[in-house]
């Protein structure tokens, strides 16, 4: 069994035992649709699509690739402010430029690295969408849509170049990198925001016309981790 197997049945106990809530109340879920949209994921991940087939055969994953994007766009679209959207989008396109770096400047053979691919892959998405989304939403939707840009760039640069390649977008290490980078932004999201709460001594007041929270040392902007406007 997979890393990212593992870790959707963990989140399906914790969901299932109601221990979840307050996460899903931020980020606008409720218990039976993240449970509905784990088991699509769960489900999905032994589901290819074929798209093409020719100097390229391309292959799409229903529960590596389809569910977490339409998944991680809702979570977007139901966020409090344009800001918040607007941190969403850049920590995604930000995610996945990253992840295209890494893949280029550093060569992962098996038998010759330290840890997998998969792991690196997913742990800086998640850390990446975290510090630049900030708000559970807009750190999900990063670091999730951060790891399928890479699906996609490689996609992309194996057609331009015409290279014979078996491409699955979302399939194999894709899969297992989307959960990691989705657990670890939203893990960190709410560690920290947690920690800041109790620091503060509660939630930070925010004015909802748009003005910035009045607090410079934690945020310049709205919907910091942790803030009234994540519930």
């Amino acid at each position: 069994m997979t890393v990212g197997l593992i870790l959707l049945l963990v989140v399906s106990v914790v969901i299932f035992l109601g221990l979840a809530h307050r996460v899903l109340d931020r980020m606008r879920l409720n218990d039976k649709q993240a449970l509905v949209a784990v088991l699509l994921i769960l489900v999905g991940g032994f589901v290819d699509i074929p798209i093409y087939r020719g100097i390229q055969t391309v292959s799409i994953n229903l529960g590596g690739s389809v569910v977490p994007v339409f998944l991680a766009i809702y979570v977007l679209a139901r966020a409090d402010t344009p800001a918040e959207t607007r941190r969403g989008i850049f920590s995604a396109v930000a995610t996945g430029a990253a992840l295209v770096a890494i893949s280029k400047i550093f060569t992962f053979e098996e038998g010759r690295t330290i840890i997998d691919s998969v792991y690196v892959f997913g742990l800086v998405a998640g850390a990446i969408a975290y510090l630049l989304g900030r708000s559970r939403r807009a750190a999900f939707s990063g670091a999730v849509l951060g790891v399928v840009i890479l699906d996609i760039a490689h996609l992309v640069e194996v057609v331009i170049k015409r290279l014979p390649s078996t491409v699955n977008l979302g399939g194999a290490g894709a899969f297992d990198a989307v959960v990691i980078a989705g657990v670890i932004a939203v893990g960190l999201t709410e560690l920290f925001g947690e920690t800041m709460e109790r620091l503060q001594g509660g939630h930070i007041p925010e004015s909802r016309g748009g003005a910035d929270v009045v607090s410079k040392s934690i945020d310049h902007e709205q919907d910091i981790p942790g803030d009234e406007s994540d519930e």
